[in-house]
This record gives C-alpha cells, sequence and structure tokens, in this order.
C-alpha cells in the first residue's frame, strides 16, 4: 500500500490519534483533503514540499532531505531516504532554491553539530526514514526519524510553524535549532540565538540567497523568530562555529543550539515557532495571537478547515484517481503567494523600511512569469477576495522600488524571468470587476515599467522591437513583452488615454518582426534588419540565446493577444494547422552547448513541463479544428499528470502548472489570460460546481469516458451554444454550461 495516499479506510488509526476532524462537503463521502496527496510533485522535477502550511500562509513548516542540485529546490525529494530536519519556510515547485528557515531536528544519543550527507547520514543528526512511515495531508506532515525511534508531526498557521516531537525512553534526547542550514558562510549576512529563559529561544537570520538584487537596491532576507518548548530545558547550549558559547547569546554566521532532554517512552515535546519580518517582538505577537495554547490537535483541525474551505469552492464529480490529480492540482494552487505582513499589519519594504499594509494584505513570493497565464486567473475564480491584496501588494513595490514586481521574494526582488508580468494581472482583475485598488496609481506602475531603460526596454523603444544582437535573450523577452503592452493598451483605452493605447498597441504589434518567413517561425532579428543565420529552431541555452527557457519551436506560438494576426503571419488557416501539428510531432530533440533542463514533458517540441506551451494546445480553435485541441489536451492531462509523486512533469513554478490541470480538467482555458475570455478544451470531470463569491456556476460532462474524448456539442443554461469560449462574466452571472461528449469528432469540426 501506498502510505502516501490518503485513504478513507482505517483513517484514524493511519494518523495516530490525528485523524480528519470538521464538515464534510455537500455530497462528498470523504472530505476533500482527504483527496489531497502532497507527495505528488515530490519527485522528478516537480520541486514541491510535503509539509504543513495554510492557504497563501508565511510558514511552510517541512523536512529538508538534500541541498544539492536542481531537484532540492524545495528541500525535499522524494528519492532520499534522510532528513535532515525541518524548517519553516519553503518555495513551492520554483527552479531556484532559497529560504529554508530556521532548521529544527530532533535526535538523541551523542551530540553531532553537523547534518551528516545522504551517503553517510551517521555523520551528523540527520536520521533515516521509510515512506512507509511517512504521511502527508493539507496542513499536516508526520514522519517517524527510524535511526531514533522519534516520531515527529507538524502543522501550521499563517505565521507560525507547530512541531511534535514523540520520543522514545532517552537520558540524551535532544533538539538542534540549526540557523547555518541551506546557506554557505558567503551567502550569511548575520545570525543570532538568544536563550530566553528555560522554555524559549528568540533569533534572527539575515541572508543573501536569490533575493539579492545586487548594489542597486537594498537587499536584506531577514527573518526574526520566537521558538517555544512545552517542555523546560534541562540543559541548552549554544555553539558558534561548532564551538562552546559560554554566554546566553551568541552572533556570527556559523550559530546553532543543542537543548537537552531526559525523556520517557512516548514523552511528547511540542516547540511553537513563530516568524517575523520585522523584529523579535512582533515574531512573539505572531505566536500568542495564532497559537495561544500548546493543542496541537487544535491547530490541526483549524488549518484543516481552512483547507477545506478553500477546496469546496469547486466541488467535482470523478473517478476516484482522477478527485486525487484535481484536489492535489487545486491545493498546490492555493500554497502561493504568500502572506508577508505580521498580525499588527507590519512588514518589511524593499527599502528596508518598516511599513503597514493598511487596508489589505501584503504578499510575496510571486512567480509571475509562471503564474500570469493560468495560476493568478484562477484565483480571480476562486477567490478573488485575494486578488486586490495581491496588486496592493505589487503597487507598495511600486512604491517602495520604483517598478511593479517581476519575482519578488520576500522584501528583496529578484527579478528572475522576463516581461513585466504583473500588468496582466492587473489588467485582468480590472477588467473583471476586481478594483479594490488605487486605479490611477495602478496604471502609472504599469506605465513607468513598460517605459524603463532595463531589461531590453530601451532597446525596445529604439528600434520598435528588441534586436538579437543589442541584448540576448531577445525574442523571447520582445514576445511577452507585445503582450504586456497589449494589456496595456487594453486598459488605457477604458481609462480614455487615447494616446496611450496607441502607442502601446503598435507595440503590441512587434512580435511581426521576429516572424522568419523562410521558416514559418520566430527567429532573432538584427539592428541592421536581418535574420539571425544559421538558424537552428532546436537550439536553446542558458547563456547566449534568443530565447529564455525554451527554443523558435515553443515560442513561436506566444501570441496570446493577437491569434488571428499570427495565423495571417503563417499563410493561412491550413499552414497554422499544420505547423501546430510539426509541432507536437516532430522528434523531442533539442539543440545547444548548455540547454535548460527546465524544458520538459516533450511531446515533439511541445514543452508542457514548462510555461510558454501552456495554451498552445488550445489554438486548433482558432482554426476551426477544436478535435485536435480535444486529442491533445486528452494526451497531456492522462499522461503528464498522474497521482504518483513524479505525477508533474515540470516545475510546479507557484501554482501554475497545476492551475493549468484546474482549468483544463474543467473544460476551458484563459489562453489570453487577460481578456476575460476561457476557451473551450476536452473536461476531465464529470461535472463541477464552482462557487464564484455568492454565485454558484455548474459544469456537467455528458458521457465522459475513455473513449468518449470529443465534445459534440455545448449547451449553456440549457441553449446550443457555439462559441468556442465562455466569459468570465458568464461565470460570475451563475448558470450551467454542458458538454455533450462523443467518441468521434463533431462533424462541423
Amino acid at each position: 500500500m501506498r502510505k502516501h495516499i490518503i485513504l478513507s479506510i482505517a483513517v484514524s488509526l493511519l494518523w495516530g490519534g490525528c485523524s480528519f476532524t470538521g464538515k464534510k462537503s455537500e455530497n462528498m463521502d470523504k472530505r476533500l483533503i482527504e483527496y489531497v496527496d502532497p507527495f505528488i510533485g515530490t519527485a522528478g522535477h516537480g520541486h514541491t514540499f510535503p509539509g504543513a502550511a495554510v492557504p497563501f500562509g508565511m510558514v511552510q513548516v517541512s523536512p529538508d532531505t538534500g541541498l544539492e542540485g536542481w531537484d532540492w529546490c524545495s528541500g525535499y525529494h522524494y528519492s532520499d531516504s534522510s532528513i535532515i530536519g525541518f524548517s519553516h519556510t519553503h518555495l513551492s515547485g520554483t527552479g531556484r532554491s532559497d529560504l529554508m528557515d530556521v532548521l529544527i531536528m530532533p535526535f538523541t544519543g551523542e551530540v553531532k553539530l553537523q547534518s551528516g550527507t545522504k551517503e553517510n547520514p551517521d555523520a551528523g543528526y540527520r536520521s533515516r526514514f521509510s515512506h512507509d512511515k511517512e504521511w502527508a495531508s493539507p496542513g499536516y506532515y508526520k514522519v517517524n526519524l527510524s535511526d531514533y525511534d522519534i516520531t515527529a508531526e507538524l502543522t501550521a498557521t499563517p505565521r507560525c510553524g507547530f512541531h511534535k516531537y514523540t520520543f522514545s525512553k532517552s537520558d540524551s534526547a535532544h533538539i538542534i535549532l540549526d540557523l547555518s542550514h541551506h546557506y554557505s558562510t558567503d551567502s550569511i549576512k548575520e545570525l543570532t540565538l538568544d536563550i530566553k529563559d528555560n522554555h524559549m529561544i528568540t533569533g534572527i537570520r539575515k541572508t543573501k540567497g536569490w533575493g539579492d538584487p545586487g548594489e542597486l537596491y537594498w537587499s536584506n532576507q531577514q527573518i526574526y523568530f520566537v521558538a517555544c518548548f512545552s517542555k523546560p530545558f534541562d540543559a541548552v547550549t549554544l555553539f558558534s562555529d561548532d564551538v562552546l558559547v559560554t554566554d546566553s547569546n551568541a552572533k556570527g554566521k556559523n550559530i546553532k543550539a543543542v537543548i537537552d532532554y531526559k525523556t520517557t517512552r512516548d514523552e511528547q515535546v511540542l516547540i511553537k515557532v513563530g516568524v517575523s519580518s520585522v523584529s523579535i517582538e512582533n515574531a512573539l505577537l505572531n505566536l500568542t495571537t495564532e497559537i495561544p495554547d500548546w493543542d496541537f490537535n487544535k491547530v490541526l483541525a483549524n488549518v484543516q478547515n481552512e483547507w477545506e474551505d478553500e477546496l469546496s469552492k469547486i466541488i467535482i464529480d470523478a473517478p476516484e484517481k482522477e478527485k486525487t490529480i484535481f484536489y492535489t492540482a487545486l491545493y498546490h494552487s492555493l500554497l502561493a503567494p504568500y502572506l508577508f505582513n505580521d498580525v499588527n499589519q507590519e512588514y518589511i519594504g524593499f527599502d528596508g523600511k518598516k511599513h503597514l499594509a493598511a487596508g489589505y494584505e501584503n504578499y510575496t513570493v510571486m512567480s509571475l512569469w509562471d503564474t500570469f497565464r493560468a495560476a493568478n486567473p484562477l484565483l480571480t475564480v476562486v477567490t478573488p477576495d485575494k486578488v486586490n491584496s495581491i496588486i496592493c501588494s505589487m503597487l507598495a513595490q511600486y512604491e517602495q522600488y520604483g517598478l511593479l514586481p517581476v519575482w519578488p521574494l520576500w522584501s528583496s526582488e529578484t527579478n528572475c524571468m522576463i516581461g513585466y508580468h504583473a500588468v496582466p494581472v492587473i489588467v485582468d482583475a480590472y477588467f473583471k470587476g476586481i478594483r479594490g485598488f488605487d486605479v490611477e496609481k495602478a496604471y502609472e506602475a504599469m506605465k513607468t515599467s513598460a517605459m524603463q531603460d532595463d531589461f531590453g526596454v530601451k532597446q525596445l523603444k529604439e528600434y520598435g522591437y528588441i534586436p538579437y544582437d543589442k541584448y540576448n535573450k531577445s525574442v523571447s523577452t520582445a514576445l511577452e513583452y507585445c503582450f504586456d503592452d497589449w494589456c496595456i493598451a487594453r486598459m488605457a483605452k477604458d481609462l480614455g488615454k487615447e494616446k496611450d493605447f496607441e502607442y502601446f498597441m503598435k507595440r503590441s504589434e512587434s512580435y511581426k518582426n521576429y516572424f522568419d518567413k523562410e521558416y514559418s517561425l520566430m527567429n532573432g532579428y538584427s539592428s541592421t534588419g536581418q535574420f539571425r543565420r544559421p538558424f537552428d529552431p532546436f537550439y536553446s541555452s542558458y547563456g547566449e540565446c534568443d530565447w529564455v527557457e525554451g527554443n523558435s519551436w515553443q515560442y513561436s506560438f506566444f501570441v496570446p493577444h493577437d491569434v488571428p494576426g499570427l495565423v495571417r503571419l503563417f499563410g493561412s488557416e491550413e499552414k497554422f494547422e499544420a505547423a501546430l501539428d510539426t509541432l507536437f510531432t516532430i522528434h523531442s530533440g533539442l539543440s545547444g552547448d548548455d540547454v535548460p533542463i527546465d524544458i520538459s514533458g516533450l511531446i515533439g517540441q511541445y514543452a508542457h513541463g514548462n510555461e510558454p506551451s501552456h495554451h498552445v494546445a488550445y489554438l486548433y480553435n482558432y482554426v476551426n479544428k477544436p478535435y485536435k485541441t480535444q486529442e491533445w489536451l486528452n494526451k497531456i492531462m492522462t499522461e503528464l499528470y498522474t497521482d504518483q509523486p513524479d505525477g508533474l512533469c515540470g516545475n510546479e513554478d507557484c501554482g501554475q502548472m497545476s492551475a493549468w490541470y484546474v482549468f483544463s480538467a474543467m473544460g476551458f482555458y484563459p489562453v489570453n489570460p487577460a481578456d476575460g475570455n476561457y476557451v473551450f478544451g476536452k473536461p476531465m470531470v464529470n461535472s463541477a460546481k464552482l462557487q464564484i463569491g455568492d454565485t454558484p456556476f455548474e459544469i456537467v460532462a455528458h458521457d465522459l469516458n475513455e473513449q468518449n474524448i470529443y465534445v459534440r456539442k455545448v449547451k449553456l443554461n440549457g441553449e446550443d451554444y457555439n462559441k468556442r469560449y465562455i466569459t468570465h462574466k458568464d461565470l460570475s452571472e451563475g448558470g450551467k454550461l454542458e458538454f455533450y461528449m462523443d467518441s468521434t469528432p463533431a462533424e462541423q469540426n
């Protein structure tokens, strides 16, 4: 039996006293959280973590098994067999590694200050474990540390982690608090630990990691924490560079604390850890507010109920395996962005100063190059109340930093990836009637980001396109700017800014410069008006290249704001269809000296494991061949999403990979994620009931099965419906969308 699947039978036995509590969703035999398997995505290249978090929480308390290698970006990989410890902050499915702050690990026997290695766990405090004795559910994680016969359990509140360790009988039981975990000394700015009394330790961790933009802006990734222990320390010792510190506080770049206990059999030691970006005082306030007592099960029940409420915004009818895939995808879609302000609304801004999030919640960890495509649009459907706060957070960054977010991490801007993709998030919300933010300031911020002189925008303004001999990664960068500029133009038009509308609309059409008619693909274009020669459409590289995490095949179809215009470049609908056919059926080989490992989940040259391809299967709709969209979507959803630990074919990327599935499994997807339309595909669920605010919307797929993968006809509110998309307005007004499935394509297709 795979123990990482949560089964409805014998739940109380499996969870050892932490059984599921609270209400079940309507017409469901099990609670929805029982369908979520947090281990999906922890193998392969998914980069997810299995630990405990609340929806959009600041804290993600989770096990760390490894620190080196691309597939350990979250700190955990399913292939490992030993655990270093449990840290409090993690990134969900990213392609870069950071956070993993404040590691705690229980152990017994000889005091060891090093963590050991995967090859030699005995060299440190690390412990072996078995997946047969490891369990996870939304807001909960449990594992047996077999080297020490200690059972570790974790749960969380928005700003706190809660640990429960059940020890065996031992005269030498220990808990280590390791602040240098994950970072080399040259990435650590300052670590401090302070023993306050025999129950409490406080500390500060200031590091320079991924979120360091260099010298242009303030950068200091800092976390303050308070750790409270349910059992008084028998003794506690501080170490600096593995040398005993005789004082009750220590400061340096390699600081650890070892707490000593004598324990009886099955004795439990609980630890509450509150964190803050602002101060020790705020960390303590967060802790006393969110976990005022020592009731682990109460905190667990609260977070389970919170997850149940979030997941119940979409109630599906589907086979059990499909429910696991779907609700795990929805779960992953609701982990990020992360809350960043304390309970008193204070947070540290991008200028290094303390700020107050007045009237909103401040959020960070926005992987916008990924999430603008589907994850952010999904939030407008299932949790629109969060969207205003996300945009207010973007505008706060604009005030403090001068530009809208690209990829903000805590109070630093990583400037990772391309585009100014806060723009489509704002514009999408605006046209969906989500406007609880300063609209004029938002427009000013969008225009400022689009008129800067960095990141290729200077060349775009000068030439009207970005020449490959003037700026690296020119074509990918320019194509994504085209979409962002179309978004600005759309909002400018609505706000009566006619000159801006004309200017940005013209810029949005600059994608045409890169279409190389000799190859009928996008290609680099020089400042002298020449296409790159020789031209290899399979070429991609992290270094000198026209593309970002892709190649010409994958980017040649990224014009989501003007698909008809793109079709005209190919010459006809038939030629466009043929190009799509070739994309999906050509060989999957890639060329280049340093090919990005992000290009994964390949079907031909279609790369579902990375975001530029995510809308492409839907493009057949635009040339009157929806049955081909349905065929490829069926293949993607049945082969590239599974209920296994390697069930994601690429990085989860803060919800994007999963949000694609949530939309697509319901039967539609936002090809243009800022025009308010959802293009039809092929559903994977028999029915879905959405709750959009107070308005219900129902989706039904009649006669859906493994053979009936084609949509024969569609009805909306009982009437035949001939459009190949549905609008957000349709959803928000409520009603019923019906797909009638068949084993052969409809005649008109």
